[in-house]
């Protein structure tokens, strides 16, 4: 067949394998991703006396409070989340369980393309760098891997972003369209990028030591198995430990790009665009002196839960689609 990869299928076959792969980890990941944000998104408690911007993430996406110290009774949101499992308590509670999936329509939108322009990129990238001896075999998924989570991630911002709206504050999507319209209004098309820098951040290393671990992990657990016939158990697990590994040393740039797309909303409350957004590394530290160390973690177990089974599921179904087509194309070159 034209135009296969080393492996033996094409990157059409390599895109709907990993398409296929994403709405089943969407199906399965949306809950655990929607209590992630809740509880990045939430901010802790402010001092009496100051003018404060609350998004509580329930029914009203925002209030804005003249007084802090006349809302002292209402601050008190039963609906702030204490930990994970208070967050799936409450949301389910609170909202309906129906909730839990917020969001799914645009993460579907989103996911299933950029997947598959991701792995399909990833595949074809390391093939090009060992093929053309660019680095080595060693380092190859982690170039790969980089590169094209950069293209991904700079192609997705605007709907990861409505995405990450939708689960935050559980707006309609008419109110998300009133919430979006105002921003570019304010601040331009550029505003639906807010949050591309700590998402590529986050993304892009990421990716680098997910690949890289996974093809280590992969190449130690295959033994002498052919490269191009990993086997689903072996890809399951060795996605499942490498994602583990990639989610817990990028989970703060992971809150900072939460913050940052949620403060979206302060468009529509307030009117006005902040003068200056601040950098990245500025609002790590702003986390750290608000909620310490435990701020820059936030939402660490339901990443972590989210991200070794979701990183399985999705590889473990990739490489099953990639032997799936690799057995098909060789059936059909055998027939007469």
């Amino acid at each position: 067949m034209a135009d296969q990869d080393p492996g033996g299928i094409s990157p059409l076959q390599q895109m709907v394998a990993s398409g296929a792969g994403a709405v089943v980890t969407s199906l399965f990941m949306t809950p655990l991703d929607v209590v992630k944000v809740r509880l990045q998104s939430q901010r802790p408690s402010v001092a009496s006396g100051k003018c404060l911007l609350y998004c509580n993430g329930v029914l009203e996406p925002l209030y804005l409070c003249p007084n802090g110290a006349r809302c002292a009774t209402w601050f008190q949101d039963p609906t702030r989340f204490t930990g994970t499992m208070d967050a799936f308590v409450k949301i389910v509670r609170h909202e309906g369980t129906r909730t839990l999936w917020s969001g799914l329509p645009a993460t579907l939108v989103m996911t299933v393309p950029a997947t598959a322009a991701y792995f399909t990129a990833y595949d074809q990238l390391k093939a090009f760098l060992c093929g053309r001896a660019l680095t080595s075999d060693l380092y190859a998924p982690m170039v790969a891997g980089a590169l094209a989570r950069l293209g991904t991630v700079t192609v997705i911002s605007p709907l990861e972003l409505v995405r990450t709206k939708l689960q935050a504050q559980h707006l309609s999507y008419r109110e998300l369209g009133t919430c979006v319209r105002a921003a570019v209004a304010q601040g331009g098309w550029r505003s639906l990028w807010l949050g591309w820098g700590p998402t590529a951040l986050r993304d892009v290393p990421f990716s680098a030591l997910y690949w890289f671990n996974y093809e280590l992990v992969k190449s130690w657990l295959s033994g002498l198995r052919p490269k191009d016939q990993t086997s689903v158990g072996i890809s399951f697990v060795a996605g499942g430990i490498s994602g583990m590994v990639a989610a817990t040393l990028t989970l703060p740039f992971d809150v900072v790009k939460t913050q940052r797309q949620v403060a979206l909303g302060a468009v529509e409350a307030l009117r006005v665009m902040p003068l200056n957004t601040d950098s990245t590394w500025l609002l790590l530290r702003r986390i750290l002196a608000e909620s310490g160390t435990r701020g820059l973690f936030a939402g660490f177990l339901p990443r972590i839960i989210k991200a070794a089974p979701s990183c399985a599921i999705m590889i473990s179904t990739y490489e099953f689609g990639k032997n799936f087509f690799q057995r098909l194309n060789r059936e059909q070159l055998l027939s007469p």
